[in-house]
């Protein structure tokens, strides 16, 4: 196999190269990616180079695009801007990347026959409130509340829209919420933990009631590559490990594992839009495809990743000066 994977530099695609290295290491990777300020060349450090090609370009680009993609067998598409708060900020990268770049590689997996894998996200489908039994599923209908989340919407219905009027062979997975190494110190979990390694107090978006269903990294790693082999063409998957927690118990547990007083953190203002609750049924992709999640226990993959931030000082504190200056010109 000889595997085109956008966005592989990033956190989650530089995850799935890693997983898949490991589990077919007889196939072929062509990482592309642009190299924005979320990538990092480094994410792909400890590889097999005989079997990683890693070119730097941007999905928008037509030329770049169509080479790699009439020399690959499939494409999964990671790549996109995804940082809610920036969305806030600057729409339009977000409708640049995640729309035209999207509508780029569809085009040319339709002009080479190309299986196609699209990553998106639990967001698209809005919010629950904190007290609703229902989760989302493949059938909820798209309530997007953001720039980012509206743009990943808008993708997701260009790959149907591709894989219905022109037969692209295309499939859909949407994620929760992800955690685990490499992941910028802008998200979440990675800001809390950097900032006690700083010895500054974690920081929780207003009352810290908000829902998040976690997973981690190599679990939808694990699920895409099952996606990709077993998946039905047209199709979409949810991707979710039943991890829903709220921003305060996650920012206590943090705090708990570093060995700190679990309620030492400060409230800063809220996110504006901010989503209540994500909670994801991925019943079809245990029944249909078989799959089975590792990390089912939270609190020893955010050990685990907690670990990883600690032994890896070197890669992360490069980000960490400019992003906290954004935060703290919004009071966050």
């Amino acid at each position: 196999m000889k595997l085109l994977v956008t966005g592989g530099a990033g956190f989650i695609g530089s995850n799935f190269v890693h997983y898949v290295q490991l589990e077919r290491e007889a196939w072929h990777i062509t990482v592309l990616d642009a190299l924005t300020y979320a990538g990092n060349r480094q994410n792909l450090n400890g590889l097999d180079d005989s079997h990683l090609t890693f070119v730097v370009g941007n999905i928008c680009d037509d030329t770049i695009v169509d080479r790699l993609v009439s020399e690959c067998d499939a494409v999964v598409h990671f790549a996109a801007e995804s940082h809610n708060d920036n969305s806030l900020d600057d729409p339009k990268p977000f409708l640049e990347t995640n729309v035209i770049g999207t509508y780029t590689l569809l085009e040319a997996a339709r002009r080479y026959k190309k299986r196609f894998h699209h990553i998106s996200t639990d967001e698209v489908y809005g919010d629950l409130e904190l007290d609703d039994p229902n989760r989302f599923t493949e059938a909820t209908a798209y309530n997007p509340s953001s720039p980012y989340s509206s743009t990943k919407a808008s993708s997701d219905m260009l790959v149907r829209a591709w894989v219905r009027s022109f037969g692209v062979q295309a499939t859909i997975s949407n994620c929760s919420n992800n955690y685990g190494p490499y992941q910028h110190v802008e998200k979440f979990i990675p800001r809390q933990i950097t900032e006690i390694l700083e010895g500054r107090k974690p920081k929780l978006y207003g009352s810290g009631e908000n829902v998040r269903d976690w997973i981690h990294a190599e679990d939808h790693s694990s699920a895409v590559l099952a996606i990709l082999e077993n998946g039905t063409i047209g199709d979409t998957y949810m991707v979710g490990v039943n991890g829903e927690k709220n921003n305060k118990d996650v920012v206590k547990l943090i705090l708990k594992l570093i060995g700190k007083d679990p309620n030492g953190y400060d409230h800063v203002n809220n996110r504006p839009g901010h989503d209540m609750r994500y909670a994801i049924d991925a019943k079809k992709l245990h029944s249909q495809l078989g799959w089975k999640p590792k990390f089912t226990n939270f609190e020893a993959g955010l050990k685990a990743t907690i670990k990883w931030y600690s032994d890896n000082l070197n890669w992360w504190k490069p980000q960490k000066a400019a992003t906290e200056a954004k935060y703290k010109a919004r009071g966050q």
